[in-house]
């Protein structure tokens, strides 16, 4: 089976972990030996490569083509123009990459189907290619764009009209996939394959040994955040809450936008001295930050399925995170982690104050962890894409005319 595999949602050179969790997936599904896939991994266009241009100057610097852990990555440039730019995203997205997809196919790749990753406008314009090619596809749905896009009436249209079409829908949680058939989905076209946590990279590591590796006091308390320095993912709830969690020490490990001003609350709230920067973590690194901690804590506004909270479960850290979307199909048990009663500092701290009092042994936790393996989202890939090809060569060759 070939597979192309589309989104903008996937890591490159320039941006090594962004969408780390989509490739993690296809590498998953590759493992099995029943599949050959390619990436296309489209970026906005951009002039400058000037660094004053923040993620902007990141987009220009990813090259059009390169090879990641064996796969060949395409990174072709579609329009994203200010303003209109959500509603012709889609079509300037599908419009871009097609040249790319036909060199592919007229070098050989001629993939059965299109593995598209994120409703809007990703799988949207994966429908357009789709549809112009004569490909069954599927769409997975991640967060975002089911829990705010569709807010919108023209992105909610083009939604829609491409659940119908897609061979299948896949959520990382129920929840989304609930959101979907609300929203007017077909129920028979909606998988939840949820997504796994890779056990052998994330594993518990001795916590002293995890602290003196890092250069952190061996005797903590260490509270963990991790995730791109954004409002919606609260790392300014975990500073709020640092000041009524007296000789806790914040770990932050991440970069973005909001770096400046968090740096400013710290110090406002005069904690600064207990917040500790750790900057982008490299995915083989990370072991040690959760293994370091004493709890993970995640303040997300929105999430669909926070790979974080089982990255931090798999090395035996348990969690207190926001109880949105996916998250309580993760944190289902007291070894897993405490969820917050609400998305605010109070709340966080009476989580912390209760994972203290009664934390679960780092074994329970990772036993916890263990149970999310990627086997079954993996075997319902296959079983998914399998039954749309074979329901396609059953398809005859003409139709009678009406």
């Amino acid at each position: 089976m070939k597979i192309l595999l589309f989104s903008s949602l996937y890591p490159s050179a320039v941006r090594p972990i962004h969408g780390i969790f989509v490739e993690t997936r296809l590498r998953e599904l590759l493992k099995t030996g029943q599949v050959e896939a390619k990436v296309v991994a489209p970026v906005p266009w951009f002039p400058s490569t000037a660094k004053r241009f923040g993620e902007y100057a990141q987009f220009a610097a990813t090259p059009r083509q390169e090879q990641r852990n064996g796969l060949e990555v395409h990174h072709p440039r579609y329009l994203l123009l200010p303003k209109v730019g959500m509603n012709l995203a889609p079509y300037t997205m599908a419009l871009g990459a097609l040249s790319t997809v036909k060199r592919l196919q007229r070098e050989g790749f001629d993939f059965d189907l299109i593995d598209a990753h994120y409703y809007y406008p990703d799988g949207v314009a994966a429908g357009l290619l789709a549809k112009w090619l004569g490909k069954p596809f599927f769409v997975t749905a991640r967060g975002t764009d089911l829990n705010l896009i569709p807010e919108y009436p023209f992105p909610r249209k083009l939604i829609l009209q491409t659940a119908a079409q897609a061979s299948g829908s896949i959520g990382v949680c129920k929840a989304l996939m609930d959101t979907l058939e609300e929203l007017g989905a077909e129920p028979g076209k909606l998988h939840t394959l949820r997504n796994g946590v890779d056990l052998e990279r994330f594993v518990p590591e001795p916590r002293d040994v995890a602290r003196a590796r890092l250069g952190l006091n061996t005797q903590g308390p260490y509270l963990l955040s991790v995730g791109h320095l954004i409002e919606r993912k609260g790392h300014h709830i975990a500073i709020e809450a640092l000041a009524s969690l007296p000789g806790v020490t914040l770990l932050i490990a991440g970069s973005g936008p909001e770096e400046g001003a968090l740096k400013a609350l710290a110090n406002r709230l005069g904690v600064v001295d207990r917040v500790h920067w750790a900057g982008v973590v490299p995915q083989t690194e990370l072991k040690w930050w959760y293994s370091a901690a004493d709890a993970l804590t995640l303040c997300s506004s929105r999430e669909g399925w926070a790979n974080v909270l089982l990255e931090a479960m798999a090395c035996g850290t348990p969690v207190i995170a926001t109880n949105i979307w996916g998250t309580p199909e993760v944190v289902s048990t007291p070894t897993a982690g405490v969820l917050m009663q609400q998305r605010d500092a109070i709340s966080l701290r009476k989580g912390w104050t209760d994972l203290m009092n009664s934390a679960p042994f780092r074994s329970d936790t990772r036993l916890h962890a263990e149970k999310f393996s990627w086997a079954d989202t993996t075997s319902g890939q296959l079983n998914n894409f399998s039954k749309a090809l074979e329901a396609i060569s059953k398809e005859p060759l003409w139709k009678p005319s009406s």
